[in-house]
């Protein structure tokens, strides 16, 4: 926290606004502004768009995780389905 006349860090500043904008608002409003900022991003981009970050996305986890990981996802994804 700034004392003693020190600046504040953007970290810090960020860090408590994001905590100040948490106290004031509920679920709903952080789910709102997610379908807003959702529904902006789909106006401006293309398929070939997501088709990249899927990609990119797709890769960076097939590099942080191994064949167990994958293993069990699918595990959790099966029970899910057969539990409807």
């Amino acid at each position: 926290m700034a004392r003693n006349n020190k600046k504040m860090s953007r970290e810090e500043a960020g860090r408590m606004g994001g905590e100040a904008t948490a106290k004031n608002h509920g679920k709903e409003f952080y789910q709102e502004i997610g379908q807003k900022g959702g529904q902006a991003t789909a106006k401006s981009h293309d398929r070939e768009f997501y088709q990249e970050i899927g990609q990119k996305g797709g890769e960076a986890t097939a590099d942080s995780h191994d064949k167990d990981f994958y293993r069990e996802i699918g595990r959790k994804g099966g029970q899910a389905r057969n539990n409807k």
